[in-house]
């Protein structure tokens, strides 16, 4: 079953990476429809909110105190079925800026450094290039620096209110009021606006209904509560932006959307992929004037509360906000517009994943359709229940291990502390709202796992999932020796005298995918005030023009200045850099990846193909293999086979492999000869190799002791991640 209506068509895609496709620089995005060239655009504001579900009182929720979020869901549509790709910040927004999978662009791994595809963009430059004034209060987490094209204004002061006069704008705010760090330990700030409440508006801790996964005692109910709290204090935050607008004059001219970033923060909901960490509200009012624009053919679907079911991905926020915005919608763009003249029909399955979270690795893809969840568990041998400092902060998550080494957890409790996970789930969400039953081994749902298993694998396969690439390997892949390539600086090609006074300059770069950012006079060290090239510059006699150029993943370039009368320079010939997409064998190295993981299917009876997957030349697929052996090989028939072909792995060129058969052969009894590879991982030049070795000896316990020094010195490591390994270690091995 193919999965093309619901992304980018792979053929498609990757005659837009060769760079074949017409229309995917910056300057190629046109105004859609000619008509609408010269007629008034809505202003948007985005307000955004952190680790919230849908636990609003107008979405159903009777213990939620949400009278402003209320109020707006009845001025505008409620969106019911928005799901967001990733259960954790960085991932979501990835995509919610670029309109791609983190998945197929390489920003997978929680707080990586994505290098993406030269030809992907954050989405406010389009807008910008047509006139918007874009601003962004004040969160980026976009796993790679924001590039100085993206925004007007980045920063805690940024606001619509700075804009040009009669310049529309893209204004979002994002508020950290109920982001997970502020249910146990808020900020001043926050503790403010909680003490601002009234009794009426604070929540009652023994009226909270905790799902089946949390256990019932009062640190977990004292955190439900803060975290409803919470959401009271931020719709009162989201009222006073309103009220803004309001005083300005622009509620009629302005379109309005609030969503949360992904589910709420507390643990299984945040950071997983289940409905408790991916789906999330949206809410968007759109004034009378600008329904016919929202929904041509039916302006009374987006009337004030209206109720929106359609299944709706993160990823089609770029896209929409371009379609309102009516600017074409760039064709890499694997989002697709769920308002506007390019309204596309509604998705039949929303899609997901989960990677590195902080220092836990992990490796999991989910589709959902309107009813089903199905899940594929490709580290399943790893439990749920990783230690990830951060998250073990949290109250209910110490009430979850305490309870669990106490041996009191029942039922769906205890899920989340099995040692292993399913290779594949599935949940009848309408049933089971909670995905406590997993349906994956019964024959009644036998079509329906092996249909959703199809539509998982086609949707890896067509948009590139680059998942099962180890992530030392793919940051050596995307950045050779972990040196940022630069951006070259942009050169003045042409200028043009219009009058005694000035001219315009014309400005350019050879680096593929580059964006100009240009400023006159001012401190050209500051990264505030540059507006983004789309045209040439006028600039009058004794101005200096400054510009920068810039790409994602890359250093920007040096500062170049120019005067008219200044020689220019011939233009540029583009040059690609170096590009990790465009690794010769990844294609098929990704099809062999995806077959090799078939075999957790099989179980211990696959020994004799992981044997065979030993001698690939390629090393993820060495890796898996070993993984694979060491997983698999519990019987001793399988041993036998597995432990001499494991020790010479030992030896590999590649330390990604040489860490997994050491980390097997400890496993094995074998520690003699395999803690030195541990511990010599430990002095790798990059981060995530170190981060490998790490966990390695975190998962061996009591086999690490003879690596205590090593360890030690690791808690000094320069990776903060590395670092909180080693600590919990060494509290581990102390007996803590």
């Amino acid at each position: 079953m193919a999965v093309v209506r619901d992304g980018l068509n792979r053929r498609r895609f990757l005659q837009i990476a060769s760079g074949s496709a017409a229309g995917i620089a910056l300057h190629g995005a046109r105004v859609f429809g000619q008509e609408q060239k010269d007629r008034p655009r809505p202003n948007f504001l985005w307000i955004s909110t952190e680790d919230i579900s849908p636990d609003l009182r107008c979405y159903g929720d009777k213990y939620a105190v949400t009278p402003h979020l209320d109020r707006l869901a009845s001025q505008g549509v409620r969106f019911e079925r928005v799901f967001s790709h990733a259960g954790v910040c960085a991932p979501t927004r990835s995509g919610v800026i670029t309109g791609m999978y983190p998945t197929t662009i390489g920003t997978h791994h929680m707080r990586c450094q994505g290098v993406p595809p030269h030809y992907v963009k954050c989405f406010p430059e389009y807008l910008r290039a047509v006139g918007y004034y874009c601003t962004n209060n004040v969160k980026t987490d976009y796993q790679f620096a924001s590039p100085l094209t993206a925004w007007d204004e980045c920063s805690n002061q940024a606001h619509w209110r700075n804009r040009p006069k009669d310049s529309p704008f893209f204004a979002v705010i994002n508020f950290t009021t109920t982001h997970e760090g502020q249910i146990r330990s808020p900020t001043k700030e926050t503790v403010d606006r909680l003490n601002g409440l009234t009794v009426a508006e604070r929540h009652d801790p023994a009226k909270a209904e905790l799902p089946p996964y949390h256990p019932d005692t009062p640190r977990v109910r004292q955190d439900w509560a803060r975290y409803y709290d919470l959401i009271t204090a931020m719709d009162k935050q989201v009222q006073e932006v309103l009220d803004q607008l309001d005083t300005d004059g622009l509620t009629e001219d302005t379109i309005v959307w609030f969503w949360g970033d992904h589910g709420r923060g507390l643990p299984r909901a945040k950071r997983w992929i289940y409905d408790s960490g991916s789906r999330v509200p949206l809410i968007v009012r759109i004034p009378e004037k600008w329904r016919r624009l929202a929904m041509p053919d039916n302006p009374d679907a987006v009337k004030p509360g209206a109720v929106n079911d359609d299944l709706i991905a993160f990823i089609d926020l770029a896209p929409t906000m371009l379609s309102l915005a009516s600017i074409e919608i760039p064709k890499h763009i694997q989002g697709r517009a769920f308002l506007g003249r390019q309204k596309a029909r509604p998705r039949e399955y929303v899609f997901g994943g989960r990677d590195r979270m902080d220092e836990a690795y992990d490796l999991i893809r989910t589709v959902r359709d309107k009813r089903f969840r199905y899940i594929r568990n490709y580290m399943w041998f790893v439990s749920r229940g990783q230690t990830i400092d951060y998250m073990d902060q949290m109250p209910t998550m110490q009430e979850m291990r305490r309870l669990h080494a106490e041996d009191k957890l029942q039922g769906p409790q205890m899920q989340y502390f099995e040692p292993t996970k399913p290779v594949e789930e599935l949940y009848d969400t309408a049933a089971d709202p909670h995905e406590v039953n997993n349906l994956a081994a019964d024959p009644k749902y036998k079509d329906v796992l092996e249909r959703m298993r199809d539509v998982h694998v086609n949707w890896c396969r067509e948009t590139m999932d680059i998942g099962l690439i180890p992530e030392p390997i793919f940051d050596e892949m995307k950045r050779p020796g972990g040196r940022f390539q630069r951006t070259a600086a942009p050169v003045f090609i042409k200028q043009t005298a219009t009058g005694e006074e000035g001219g315009a300059a014309t400005i350019a770069c050879s680096t593929q995918g580059a964006s100009i950012a240009w400023r006159i006079g001012e401190d050209p060290k500051s990264n505030t005030g540059w507006r983004l090239y789309a045209k040439p510059v006028q600039i009058r006699s004794g101005e200096v023009l400054y510009a920068k150029a810039c790409r994602i993943g890359f250093c920007d370039s040096e500062l170049a200045a120019f005067k008219l009368g200044d020689p220019v320079a011939d233009k540029p010939e583009v040059t690609s850099m170096e590009r990790w997409e465009k690794t010769p064998d990844l294609p098929s190295l990704r099809q062999r990846l995806m077959k090799e993981k078939e075999l957790d299917f099989v179980g211990p009876n696959a020994t004799n193909s992981y044997l065979t997957y030993l001698k690939d030349p390629r090393p993820p697929v060495r890796y898996w293999a070993v993984v694979g052996l060491h997983v698999c090989a519990k019987y001793p028939a399988d041993l036998t086979l597995a432990k001499p072909a494991v020790t010479t792995m030992l030896e590999d060129p590649s330390t990604v492999v040489r860490i997994a058969a050491a980390h097997a052969m400890c496993d094995w009894g074998e520690e003699r000869i395999a803690l030195p590879v541990l511990m010599e991982g430990l002095k790798h030049p990059t981060d995530k190799m170190r981060m490998f070795a790490m966990v390695a000896l975190s998962r061996i316990g009591e086999k690490a002791r003879p690596a205590l020094p090593q360890i030690q010195a690791a808690t000094k490591d320069s990776d903060d991640y590395v670092t909180r390994v080693a600590k919990t270690t060494l509290e581990r091995l102390a007996g803590r």
